[in-house]
């Protein structure tokens, strides 16, 4: 459920001038028996046309909230409010919470496409692969037989025998090969925007770079525009031009992925990092973040993160930091972000 809000954006959060989708104060919340639940406070980002984009945080930071959020998929009773803008190269700006049903149907293929986590939940068990795709095709009126053609190439740019793959049922294919027959399926309807919710954390470490790089060259093939969410950041280093960090249901963090991992300013990117594994560092210098994300129906003034803060004052506590600029392509939302280099060290170095 969405409900549409007009404010404009303010001074601070001007569109980028090639922004294919622009976020503007979106926010989810569930009301239940013990209150109001905030699952998404407030985010205001870009995403740049034919940009990777990773999407970072802790378990139950809102990151699958904000992938649902993106296509006006949030289940009830969540209520979905700010401003999707959908701009498509051609055509008029969309706004994505303002569409009826079959509208969404028809944007969450053709435009903005999603992998959820978890390949194998989202097959019919009973239905081999070439059902899947053509099922999809004949449901958007798109040509099956040139669709197939089209499913063919995405499959073998993908590694896969599509022969096989179209003639065998789900459970007849490995865990890789599912994850990446359903990239294909997800780009079959030459969507602009393909958005990726935990793609390959049921997968080993040598599948989940296999299909790392592939991203890399689906992207450059198709023109396409990734939306990763993952809470594995050294994974999203080598595929994400930039990175945004989820904290208590807020962004924390945006940059550039190399600025990001030279020099993160907020607190909790460097406490992120440093509780990275490492297998050539010593055990002792890995930082497990101490204490606990805060509570969605009872989050905190201030900064969320102020309670496991080294830097916290009382006005951390108090007052919520607002999204500042720490350089042209480095946003940060902390009160001392300055004193955080200084005063913060990185022990871990995780690199692209």
């Amino acid at each position: 459920m969405s409900r549409h809000a007009d404010a404009a954006p303010t001074a601070k959060t001007q569109t980028r001038s090639d922004a294919i989708l622009t976020c503007r104060d979106l926010s989810v919340e569930f009301t239940m028996d013990r209150g109001t639940s905030t699952v998404l406070n407030g985010l205001d980002i870009d995403i740049e046309r034919n940009e990777i984009i990773g999407i970072v945080g802790e378990s139950g930071s809102g990151k699958s909230m904000f992938a649902s959020a993106l296509l006006d998929a949030v289940v009830e009773p969540g209520v979905t409010t700010g401003t999707i803008t959908y701009r498509p190269a051609e055509g008029r700006e969309i706004d994505v919470l303002d569409r009826s049903d079959d509208q969404l149907q028809q944007l969450r293929w053709e435009d903005i496409s999603m992998v959820f986590q978890g390949a194998l939940s989202s097959f019919n068990p009973t239905l081999k692969l070439r059902g899947h795709f053509v099922e999809t095709l004949e449901a958007h009126g798109y040509d099956v037989e040139s669709g197939m053609e089209r499913t063919h190439e995405l499959l073998s740019d993908l590694y896969l025998d599509p022969g096989r793959v179209l003639g065998s049922y789900p459970h007849e294919l490995s865990g890789g090969m599912k994850q990446r027959a359903l990239i294909a399926l997800s780009l079959v309807l030459e969507p602009d925007v393909l958005v990726m919710d935990e793609p390959t954390a049921a997968l080993d470490l040598l599948m989940q770079r296999s299909i790392i790089s592939l991203l890399s060259a689906l992207r450059e093939k198709y023109d396409l525009t990734m939306v990763f969410i993952t809470h594995d950041l050294p994974l999203v280093t080598k595929l994400a031009d930039r990175i945004g960090v989820l904290y208590a249901f807020e962004l924390a963090e945006v940059s550039g992925t190399e600025e990001l991992l030279r020099s993160p300013r907020h607190p909790y990117t460097r406490a992120l990092l440093n509780s990275t594994p490492d297998i050539e560092s010593p055990l002792a210098e890995m930082q497990p973040i101490e204490g606990s994300a805060p509570d969605p129906v009872d989050v905190p003034p201030g900064c969320p993160y102020h309670e496991r803060c080294p830097l916290a004052t009382a006005d951390c506590a108090a007052v919520k930091p607002a999204m500042e600029a720490a350089s042209e392509t480095h946003d940060v939302a902390c009160h001392y972000w300055e004193r955080v280099p200084d005063e913060i060290d990185l022990t871990t170095e995780v690199s692209r």
